[in-house]
């Protein structure tokens, strides 16, 4: 009987018409001398993040170091009052707005914190819960030189001596019974003690902390940093 699959041969490679069996394609080996030669692998270097006094950025610097283990980050303390010069030798930072002369900046809002009122432990405010700044009439409010609120509080009292130099001073003070100070929530939590308490003044102004860095100094590890903090993953584009 005819075989029903007459176009093939007994080894069942397919043919051409009139019978003739394709030809294999010849196989192409690239010369190693051709082959593209790996990637050397970068140097390592260094990501200098500034931060303010409060910031938070444990969690980005984790995936930081997971994502760019070959560029250390470096990070630098830098106080609010010179946040704006400390941006010329860091390569981002973390910082608190306003920033003075911005023109040249990025500047990329995170969050926002909100103001505490901290008091002594032994204080009668501490039997609220919350405050408003209508709770805080009578009161002696200390603002310490470095102050990054700038809260205006109707009828309370101006202290009788010099201003503290900064934050951690108002503290100590206020611990000693004496007044009141208020600032964004992460600050009370760094200056956290055992004879003072903080509660939520939720009249008062808010503080917003931002990423920014100079324009001119755009770079790849800037750009993975930005990533970072937006949530983007390894391999999504900007």
């Amino acid at each position: 009987m005819a075989n029903s699959g007459g176009s093939r041969g007994r080894s069942g490679a397919p043919r051409r018409a009139g019978g003739a069996r394709s030809a294999p394609r010849p196989r192409t080996n690239t010369p190693k001398s051709q082959r593209a030669a790996p990637a050397p692998p970068e140097p390592p270097r260094d990501f200098v993040l500034g931060a303010i006094p409060g910031a938070t950025p444990g969690k980005w610097i984790d995936v930081w170091r997971e994502r760019m283990p070959h560029v250390a980050l470096v990070l630098r303390e830098i106080a609010v009052a010179d946040q704006r010069a400390a941006l010329d030798d860091v390569d981002a930072a973390l910082v608190r707005l306003p920033v003075h002369d911005p023109d040249d900046l990025h500047i990329i809002a995170l969050y926002e914190e909100r103001p505490v009122v901290v008091m002594s432990a032994d204080s009668d405010l501490t039997a609220a819960e919350e405050l408003d700044a209508a709770d805080l009439a009578g009161e002696v409010v200390i603002v310490p030189l470095d102050d990054v609120l700038n809260a205006e509080i109707p009828d309370a009292t101006a202290p009788a001596f010099a201003a503290p130099s900064d934050t951690a001073e108002a503290v100590a003070t206020v611990a000693a019974g004496v007044g009141v100070v208020i600032m964004p929530m992460s600050l009370a939590r760094a200056h956290q003690r055992r004879d003072v308490e903080y509660r939520v003044l939720r009249d008062g102004p808010t503080s917003t902390v931002a990423l920014a860095w100079v324009r001119e100094r755009t770079s790849a590890d800037v750009e993975a940093f930005v990533g970072v903090v937006r949530g983007r993953t390894a391999r999504s584009s900007r």
